[in-house]
């Protein structure tokens, strides 16, 4: 399977993919845990039907030494045992903001207040940024059908 559109080759594919990449070093550079970055990656690939994106983030997970248990369980993450409150919490707010167009209302003041209880102002806004990031990252790899299964970690920088 190859992909509609080269995004590493095209010039504005390229250059769009890179501003976003550098807008990840915000969310890597704050307090917000990486293994919940991940998680929530994970969990709005698949609502997405992102496999490039599912791919990506269940290896860097594992590589970060996340556990086959806990990635295996995310999609099922509300009847699992093996997630904290807080990564409960961060992946409601990230299927809620992943499924915008699913609910009127948007994200419920429930989740955001959740999300509060767990995490500082500063850790929220690295939340939104990874849940808006991923979303948009998960979009343009749909869009062009971009293959999975072939990522290894470390190998886009």
């Amino acid at each position: 399977m190859n992909a509609r559109l080269n995004l590493m080759e095209n010039q504005v594919a390229a250059k769009f993919f890179r501003h976003i990449v550098g807008a990840n070093k915000a969310i890597e550079e704050s307090t917000l845990p990486r293994s919940t970055q991940e998680l929530v990656k994970l969990r709005a690939s698949q609502i997405n039907g992102c496999g490039f994106c599912t791919d990506m983030h269940y290896k860097d997970a594992v590589h970060d030494g996340e556990t086959a248990t806990r990635l295996n369980l995310v999609a099922a993450w509300r009847e699992a045992t093996v997630f904290t409150d807080a990564e409960r919490a961060a992946l409601e707010l990230a299927e809620q903001g992943t499924r915008i167009a699913d609910a009127a209302g948007g994200v419920t003041d429930e989740a955001w207040a959740n999300a509060a209880k767990h995490y500082d102002e500063d850790q929220l806004a690295a939340l939104v940024a990874t849940i808006a990031l991923i979303n948009a990252f998960n979009r343009g790899n749909v869009l062009v059908q971009q293959p999975a299964g072939d990522y290894q970690p470390g190998m886009f920088g």
